[in-house]
């Protein structure tokens, strides 16, 4: 009856978030490249924002969950033609 009760996925969903923010932390404090720091940052930003969608969110857990993440996977496709599209506009040049 306890057992049923405890919040155990939402406990290991916070402490993994502790780690990732240790770990995003921990680039500010080591003395790493730029290309290396952006990239730990960029893995555990998205990470982090997965694990508050799927834990703290509860978006796995209704009977639509399937157009819950179709409407999130066409979230990224928008926000990243958008990103990639300036950039290729206003600093690459190249439209």
């Amino acid at each position: 009856m306890l057992k049923q009760l405890f919040p155990f996925n939402q406990t290991i969903g916070y402490l993994f978030s502790l780690v990732l923010t240790l770990v995003a932390l921990a680039v500010y404090y080591f003395d790493l490249s730029f290309a290396v720091s952006m990239t730990i940052l960029l893995t555990t930003a998205f990470l982090q924002a997965g694990l508050q969608l799927v834990v703290f969110m509860h978006s796995g857990e209704t009977k639509d969950k399937g157009a819950i993440y179709t409407n999130i996977f066409y979230s990224l496709v928008i926000g990243l033609a958008t990103i990639f599209g300036t950039l290729l506009c206003m600093i690459w040049g190249i439209i």
